[in-house]
């Protein structure tokens, strides 16, 4: 829903990360094999090297980067082991899938060389999420992962993005992450079919209204 509200019409929004990350190790091959590793859900597959990776449903947060770098950077086909963990569990709502995408770009970034600053990695993590891979979702959670810490966002509808970092006392934050608790429910749910469903009611609010407008 953000997104279709962002596209209408901007906002601007306050955002805080917590101390929960995920990680990234890259192994450079010289067999001519892709091998993706998640070592929190306990995955491993094992492909050829190619110029894209088929998005079959299998980890295809990987696949979605990869298929990207090697469209925008290598133009060949690259052979390594990539291996990934992430300390907060899929489905919780505390924006996963984003910061595992900014933390494989990263480490792509660091092993090609690649020329890409923290508001590149950002938007091509927002690109390969809501494009490429046709996710649906806002832009927040790859700047926060990006840019870390307390951040006042701004979104104009021209696809412009500010981040403000903010200088919040330690003493504040401190007393902040000591009255909160961070439950885990053992539960999870899909963000991108809740997005979906919510852009849907929008438009559709949104359609009705003109409709009674200009009749």
């Amino acid at each position: 829903m953000w997104r279709l509200i962002q596209r209408f019409y901007g906002g601007t929004i306050l955002n805080a990360t917590i101390s929960m990350y995920a990680y990234a190790t890259i192994e450079p091959r010289d067999d001519g094999k892709i091998i993706l590793n998640t070592t929190d859900k306990g995955e491993r597959y094992e492909y050829g090297s190619a110029g894209s990776l088929d998005i079959d449903g299998k980890l295809i947060l990987h696949k979605g980067v990869y298929n990207r770098i090697v469209k925008d950077f290598t133009k060949k086909p690259l052979s390594f082991e990539l291996t990934t963990f992430v300390d907060a569990p899929p489905g919780s709502g505390l924006g996963t899938s984003s910061t595992l995408v900014v933390t494989i770009l990263g480490a792509f970034t660091e092993w090609l060389r690649l020329p890409l600053g923290e508001y590149d990695l950002a938007k091509l993590a927002y690109e390969i999420e809501r494009v490429d891979l046709g996710m649906a979702g806002g832009k927040q959670d790859q700047y926060a992962a990006t840019f870390g810490g307390v951040n006042f966002m701004e979104f104009s509808r021209d696809d412009k993005v500010i981040v403000n970092p903010l200088r919040v006392n330690q003493k504040y934050l401190d007393e902040l992450s000591y009255n909160i608790i961070l439950y885990h429910t053992e539960t999870s749910r899909l963000s991108s079919k809740i997005i979906e469903q919510q852009s849907f009611n929008v438009t559709n609010k949104n359609e009705k209204r003109s409709r009674r407008c200009t009749t």
